[in-house]
């Protein structure tokens, strides 16, 4: 069992403050809030190149900038109440070495959260999490990257025990059986959702795992939401809105609206190129206009987090690391931001939508 040891900025916030060069008033609105980030992807440096979560590291060779944004004592440090930590599929191996080799990396993560007891626990549930926060420790969602993962048999899903994964995004930056993918690299024509991947929306609606439709193409996109349990809602966990940066990657106001309709909710990421089209970095500024235009088309109850740290990003320069995450709120407040707003997008939207599945 590690203990990790942080700078615990509630013991001092205006020093926190000073250092981040905001206000006291945006460092005590976030410390007082609900902080959730939809995606994190720093589990696949763990697996691939040994990147120990639970030591502290620096911004790494090449400045915060792919990698390293992220470890367990940051997080701890940012004051980051809660994430989804995700499993990324290969796609290059065949459909049986995909599902084995989830299967070890779903006990691998659990194992690396074992590591750490006493400061984060794997939750599945709105009251699980908040379980969690009462104890004082992280609330660690986990969640699939490539539904693909998981698509070698009908009963391949069921490799998932107690509904321990929370969300799959359906496809990633390679069309599968499951669909076709909104990347450029894909091939042919847009062909949307396919049967099986239909299918596979009706059994992830059978478990109460949530389908992220972050990655899929337009045509897959409302395929999709045609065939998913209306009663339920849907996530798109990281992405960037079109109308602000017009990019392959990014959400149509319609696609906010199908979201917004089912009451699900839209993680805003921070990869600079999707925000602002910038290759060195963007500012902040771009996450919060991304966030403002989702009020603006679908209201304040639909927007939230998904950064989308350690995922080979390029985040805003002045937001390199978890670390720097209350200059978001001093953002919003600056642009005049109610403070029930503010909190609703760091975490309390996301909270509503995992308490409407899951409870």
């Amino acid at each position: 069992m590690v203990r990790l040891a942080y700078t615990d900025h509630r013991q001092d916030p205006a020093a926190w403050a000073r250092e981040l060069g905001i206000s006291r008033a945006a460092v005590d609105l976030y410390l007082a809030s609900d902080v959730i980030d939809l995606h994190v992807d720093s589990f696949i440096w763990d697996r691939v190149f040994g990147y120990d979560l639970t030591r502290r590291h620096g911004h790494g060779l090449f400045g915060a900038r792919f990698y390293s944004q992220v470890d367990f004592p940051r997080i701890l440090e940012a004051q980051l109440t809660g994430a989804t930590w995700i499993i990324t599929t290969n796609p290059a191996r065949s459909a049986r070495s995909r599902e084995r080799t989830f299967v070890r990396n779903l006990a691998r993560l659990q194992e690396v959260f074992a590591k750490v007891p006493e400061q984060f626990q794997i939750v599945r549930t709105a009251a699980e999490y908040r379980a969690a926060r009462a104890a004082g420790k992280h609330a660690a969602f986990i969640g699939i990257q490539g539904g693909n993962a998981l698509d070698n048999a009908a009963d391949s899903l069921d490799h998932i025990p107690d509904q321990l994964v929370l969300r799959i995004t359906l496809v990633h930056l390679s069309t599968s059986r499951l669909g076709v993918t909104s990347s450029p690299l894909k091939a042919g024509e847009d062909t949307g959702l396919t049967a099986a991947g239909a299918e596979y929306v009706r059994r992830l609606n059978e478990k109460k795992i949530f389908v992220d439709l972050a990655h899929i193409s337009r045509k897959g996109f409302f395929d999709a939401v045609e065939v998913h349990d209306k009663s339920q809602p849907l996530l798109v966990t990281h992405t960037g809105v079109d109308a602000v940066h017009s990019h392959w990657r990014n959400l149509t106001d319609a696609q906010l609206r199908a979201v917004a309709d089912t009451g699900g909710t839209i993680g805003v990421m921070y990869q600079s190129s999707f925000l602002d089209g910038s290759v060195l970095g963007c500012r902040a500024e771009a996450i919060v206009r991304h966030l403002e235009h989702i009020v603006k088309v679908v209201g304040e109850d639909y927007a939230s987090l998904g950064s989308d740290w350690d995922g080979a990003i390029t985040p805003p320069r002045d937001l390199p690391t978890c670390l720097e995450l209350p200059r978001l709120v001093q953002l919003m407040l600056d642009r005049g931001w109610p403070e029930q707003r503010i909190q609703k997008v760091l975490g309390q939207n996301f909270l509503r939508v995992v308490a409407a599945l899951r409870g």
